[in-house]
């Protein structure tokens, strides 16, 4: 007991040191990759400031904190050990959820914008006025990032660097496109850019209808997926009640159960997910 709540309390003083730098670089080999695709992850989550390091050590605190109730309640160390590494696995996965819940709301909302700036354009006014004019007429979730991008371009006066900085804010892949399209119209010009931004709302349109009706129908395997992986896990917690099942659980027979218990439904659940997953459209222009 002693040695867990030492771990606890190690965990909690490095997230409060953590806290106070910035977010870390990606850097060359896998590590570097694998720090890039969780710090794209946050990024598009909307909470970039966290980083993949401090991540990392939100799910080891959440992970031992979770343990530590479970051995308090049950008493046996078998069993916190499961609950152990889910409470690891769920910080990431609720950051995947607010990152989908994200991802669906900008994709609600950019034909509002590519309309906005297809009307600034028909009005005359100049590309980067027009982008700047979202911060005030825009949707307001992204207010902040145009309004960021409009005090940018005053300072800078650089229009390529303001976009590129705006599409890392953004981290979406529609948000790409149009960034793309808006600086090929200021480098190359021509008179078909409302035309153009027309014509990709009215694609995003369709695009975003058809994706609600099949994510309402994969809704449904997303929950049977999460009832078949919590529920024997829920039925573990009410045996756990038992000291005869504790024992069970405690002797090696039991913990081999327990081990390929938590394989087969992590595997099992990743895999129903995966086969109902709908495929997500890559950031090519990032």
């Amino acid at each position: 007991m002693a040695v867990v709540i030492g771990l606890l309390c190690g965990a909690a003083l490095l997230l409060i040191i953590l806290s106070g730098q910035k977010t870390e670089s990606a850097g060359p080999g896998f590590i570097g990759r694998w720090r890039g695709r969780r710090q794209d992850m946050l990024q598009q989550a909307g909470m970039p400031n966290l980083g993949s390091t401090r991540l990392l050590f939100l799910q080891v605190g959440a992970g031992l904190l979770l343990g530590l109730l479970i051995v308090i309640a049950t008493h046996s160390l078998s069993v916190a050990i499961c609950f152990t590494a889910f409470g690891f696995v769920a910080p990431t996965s609720m950051v995947r959820m607010f990152r989908d819940r994200r991802v669906r709301e900008l994709r609600d909302i950019w034909p509002e914008v590519v309309d906005n700036l297809a009307s600034a354009v028909r009005a005359g006014l100049a590309l980067p006025e027009a982008v700047a004019a979202l911060a005030q007429r825009g949707p307001e979730s992204l207010r902040p990032a145009f309004a960021r991008f409009a005090a940018e371009h005053r300072v800078t006066g650089h229009f390529s660097s303001c976009l590129d900085n705006l599409k890392h804010e953004l981290s979406d892949p529609v948000g790409d496109r149009v960034c793309e399209s808006l600086r090929i119209a200021r480098e190359v010009g021509g008179t078909e850019l409302g035309r153009l931004l027309r014509t990709l709302s009215t694609f995003l349109r369709e695009d975003a209808r058809v994706r609600a009706e099949l994510e309402t129908r994969q809704g449904w395997t997303v929950i049977a997926a999460r009832l078949a992986v919590a529920s024997p896990w829920a039925v573990l917690l009410f045996l756990s009640t038992d000291a005869t099942t504790l024992q069970a659980f405690d002797s090696a027979t039991g913990q081999l159960l327990l081990a390929v218990g938590a394989a087969l439904s992590i595997g099992a659940y990743r895999l129903m997910i995966r086969i109902g997953r709908l495929p997500q459209e890559p950031r090519v222009l990032r």
